[in-house]
């Protein structure tokens, strides 16, 4: 008796072959960014049996199972009912967003999903912040440990938000006995992003602070996505940096980019941003100016101890980067429209801004003599 056609053979075995047995995964935030990426890569795993996408609107995703709400809802647990892992990047760290707002959603939110996760009998959730919250300081050592003390401050767009996730990470095992959580921290994220730092490759001229020592070090979105899904799959847990290998020197920078620096004294630099920040002509506060000046890079040991690897190097990211941005006008944290960017001119926008804080200073000093 001949044996079946190959083809016959393989679709039996398709048919009458178990459901994967890995892990349902809930994504807050899935819609878009970083969640709406991850959504689409944990679907098509062979590894995830089913994805659960929450947001406050659908994604594009088809394969994953769609609730619609706000990660603030309590609510939300009964949507994390069956799910083995919960990956929380539902957070708002947008330039323009109020700061008080912006902290609401992202602390509170948290809050919820940590609580609604126990609740629901969740056994990992995967939270994600930035290398940011070690800080940019001048004594920090190239590369810092991942075990580094997180010496950043509230000062810096968002950060005070991450600190406080953070600390919500550290507590939630402690108040949720059997609840795991995961740490991811990416480097600067270039892919799609839009934060202070990757402003600051929009500008004209790349801001210098004299006696700094900047040291770069960029994370591609798919990267992030990669590392999340080891997290998810519990190859590797803990507080992780995820990043490309190395980094690279203001020069270095300079170099690839062909952008030229524009160099100011420390109390020049500084002033002028907070005084720009404090009277609305800017988003970002003086405190985003440390991440330019001093080196944050961080060792990714724990992922490389686990096998992963990025498939992007700095200078690769830095060059999307650069594509990304190409034609976008910024000068101080601040977008110009194409028209005012071509009145204003590369250092003449930026002369117009720092005189603009300067005439408030001396218009707010009359009215104080008054």
């Amino acid at each position: 008796m001949s044996s079946p056609d190959p083809q016959v053979r393989a679709a039996r075995n398709k048919s009458t072959s178990p459901p994967p047995r890995g892990p349902v995964v809930a994504v807050t935030g899935a819609a878009s960014g970083v969640g709406a990426l991850l959504t689409e890569r944990l679907a098509a795993s062979e590894e995830v049996k089913q994805v659960v996408a929450i947001d406050e609107r659908r994604g594009e995703c088809a394969a994953a199972e769609w609730h619609i709400l706000d990660v603030r809802d309590p609510a939300i647990a009964d949507r994390l009912r069956g799910a083995d892992v919960v990956v929380h990047l539902a957070l708002d760290l947008d330039l323009e967003t109020d700061a008080a707002a912006r902290t609401a959603y992202n602390v509170r939110g948290t809050q919820t999903v940590l609580t609604a996760a126990a609740a629901a009998g969740v056994h990992r959730v995967v939270l994600c912040t930035s290398t940011m919250v070690y800080g940019a300081l001048p004594d920090n050592e190239l590369p810092l440990s991942e075990d580094a003390e997180l010496r950043a401050t509230a000062e810096a767009t968002g950060v005070g938000d991450l600190l406080e996730i953070e600390r919500l990470a550290r507590r939630a095992p402690r108040a949720h006995p059997g609840l795991n959580v995961t740490v991811v921290r990416p480097a600067v994220l270039v892919g799609g992003t839009d934060t202070a730092l990757t402003r600051y490759f929009e500008s004209p001229r790349l801001l210098v602070v004299a006696g700094s020592r900047p040291a770069w070090q960029f994370c591609h979105i798919d990267d992030l996505c990669s590392a999340l899904e080891y997290a998810v799959l519990e190859k590797v847990d803990g507080e992780l940096a995820v990043g490309c290998d190395g980094w690279l020197e203001q020069e270095e920078v300079e170099e690839l980019s062909g952008i030229r620096r524009m160099e100011l004294p420390s109390a020049v630099a500084l002033g002028a941003a907070a005084r720009l920040h404090r009277i609305g002509l800017t988003p970002s506060p003086a405190g985003d100016l440390a991440y330019t000046m001093y080196p944050w890079v961080v060792s990714g040991s724990r992922l490389h101890d686990a096998g992963w690897r990025p498939a992007y190097t700095n200078e690769e990211v830095l060059a999307q980067l650069l594509d990304e941005v190409s034609g976008r006008h910024t000068v101080a944290g601040r977008r110009l429209g194409r028209k005012d960017a071509t009145a204003a001119g590369a250092a003449g926008a930026t002369v117009a801004l720092l005189g603009a804080a300067a005439v408030v200073r001396r218009a707010r000093k009359a009215r104080r003599r008054i």
